[in-house]
């Protein structure tokens, strides 16, 4: 292990010599077509990659016995977003990518189905008034949390708490719905509000037993008549200064530049979205149970002093309920309970700065006794805000008898 993780911070020191040499701290607006002299007509291009080496300090083995490289390298992100305003009343985004292309998803000929490119998000959307807006297609207007609603360009820790995108893969594709949205607000208070059709397909594909647990696809067992749309609402009320609102991504740190307090509340409803076998094993009878998620959150974020130091925290509550003693992955019937703290050190903002931070979730299930945790330690280093980025962080996760902990450096920019 001693030397694995001097190759890690090998790594971390070239890339940091790199990107300081790569890094601009004049980033102003990024790409921006402009179509009209004052700028109100444009396309806005977005692109990012997020890179790392991960080091399991765990054996692990394939299907064969055949033992497990502990550091292994991952393109986490690859992705292209792109929207389009010719009409301050109308909107068109599209957003596409790849995520963890890892030796395992790669293919001799790149057509395989981890190295292809998908789309994350296409909606349009039209301004009702001043103040709201109603939109459709592809999105990620989500409810529950903030953290449900992340944005992956600025999050603090290496990447999000995954119980916190609560539905990926089970009625939605890669945290996105195909359904309408309407978003606002109401002078301080902002929402999102969402009506979508759930997947037909779904990661959980088990088979209800007899007088077995829930399993979460009753959109594929009962039909859409009983379990076609999904219902989802999140609403935050701003405090000090008030985020923007006109893209759905919240903002992991804002590394100082706002004074934000927001105090948030949100829901996910997917009436028979999980189904139990209330039959026996020769004449089965499947029942859908209805799921129900809903979280309370605050997210603070604040400079301190004058010498460039901030502090940025969250915290959030969610209860969640995918149906009788529901276990998959990493999601269950159960309560989670998880927080945030990172803090940037004092330093000139158009040179490196670092911010420490520290992470740690719980989790419990229904289905089990035992608690699952999750424990995060890491640092980021800023060369150029979010679009030239260094992260390192010790992750350490323990359910049961099971116990892992991985050290990851992430290299990213964005452009």
């Amino acid at each position: 292990m001693k030397n694995q993780t001097f190759v890690l911070i090998g790594l971390f020191i070239m890339f940091f010599q790199f990107m300081i040499a790569q890094g601009s701290p004049d980033y102003s607006g990024g790409l921006k077509f402009k179509f009209n002299e004052d700028g109100s007509k444009y396309l806005r291009l977005i692109s990012w990659a997020q890179v790392q080496a991960n080091y399991n300090t765990d054996d692990t083995f394939d299907s064969n016995g055949n033992e497990n490289s502990k550091l292994n390298f991952n393109l986490r992100r690859a992705r292209v977003l792109m929207f389009a305003q010719i009409n301050k009343d109308f909107l068109i985004l599209t957003h596409f990518g790849l995520n963890s292309l890892t030796s395992s998803t790669l293919s001799p000929t790149g057509k395989g189905d981890g190295s292809q490119l998908f789309f994350h998000d296409v909606w349009a959307q039209y301004n009702v008034g001043e103040n709201h807006t109603v939109g459709g297609g592809l999105h990620y207007f989500n409810g529950i949390s903030r953290l449900n609603n992340q944005s992956t360009l600025n999050i603090m820790t290496l990447d999000n708490n995954r119980q916190s995108w609560a539905t990926i893969g089970l009625s939605d594709q890669f945290a996105r719905h195909l359904g309408v949205f309407m978003k606002g607000k109401f002078n301080k208070l902002q929402y999102r509000v969402a009506v979508n059709d759930a997947s037909v397909s779904s990661l959980d594909g088990r088979t209800a037993v007899a007088g077995g647990d829930a399993v979460y696809n009753g959109r594929s067992n009962l039909g859409s008549k009983a379990a076609g749309k999904t219902y989802a609402g999140y609403f935050d009320y701003h405090f000090l200064d008030q985020e923007s609102n006109f893209l759905p991504y919240k903002v992991g740190t804002y590394l100082g530049e706002k004074k934000v307090f927001n105090i948030g509340a949100g829901f996910f409803l997917h009436p028979e979205g999980s189904v139990i076998d209330t039959g026996t094993a020769i004449a089965p009878n499947l029942e859908g149970e209805d799921v129900s998620i809903f979280a309370v959150d605050a997210f603070y974020d604040t400079p301190i002093g004058e010498d460039g130091s901030a502090i940025t925290a969250y915290a959030v509550y969610q209860n969640s309920n995918y149906g009788k003693n529901y276990l998959y992955s990493a999601y269950g019937t159960g309560s989670m309970l998880y927080g945030h703290v990172g803090y940037v050190l004092n330093g000139d903002k158009l040179k490196t700065r670092f911010q420490p931070y520290f992470s740690y979730g719980t989790h419990s299930y229904d289905a089990v006794d035992d608690n699952k945790s999750t424990l995060g330690v890491g640092i980021n280093a800023y060369m150029s805000g979010h679009n030239s980025k260094l992260t390192l962080e010790y992750m350490n996760q323990s359910f049961g008898s099971v116990d892992t902990s991985t050290i990851s450096l992430q290299a990213m920019i964005y452009l």
